[in-house]
């Protein structure tokens, strides 16, 4: 299996159904996880490249409801920092 993230920038929020149809892409063979960032309006979608591509991955948040704006850098991927190990008591 080869994990690949996309990131899409949509305008505006979306509705109640498309975030519904969303979570319904979900139960699609090869999407993992969908993370909606509402505070920048940005939709991550981890899927399995041995099963889909990002054309079909667009495709699919298409179908759901949600205006594409624009699909963003891999590099704009925003990954959690660990936080640094405490210092261990003197």
């Amino acid at each position: 299996m080869t994990t690949l993230d996309v990131l899409y920038r949509y305008e505006t929020q979306p509705t109640v159904q498309a975030i519904q149809a969303l979570t319904s892409a979900r139960e699609v063979y090869g999407i993992r996880r969908l993370i909606i960032d509402r505070a920048s309006k940005v939709l991550r979608i981890e899927y399995d490249a041995t099963r889909l591509n990002a054309a079909t991955v667009a495709r699919i948040v298409r179908q759901a409801g949600v205006e594409i704006a624009e699909e963003l850098p891999p590099a704009a991927l925003a990954l959690p920092e660990e936080e640094p190990a405490a210092a261990p008591a003197a």
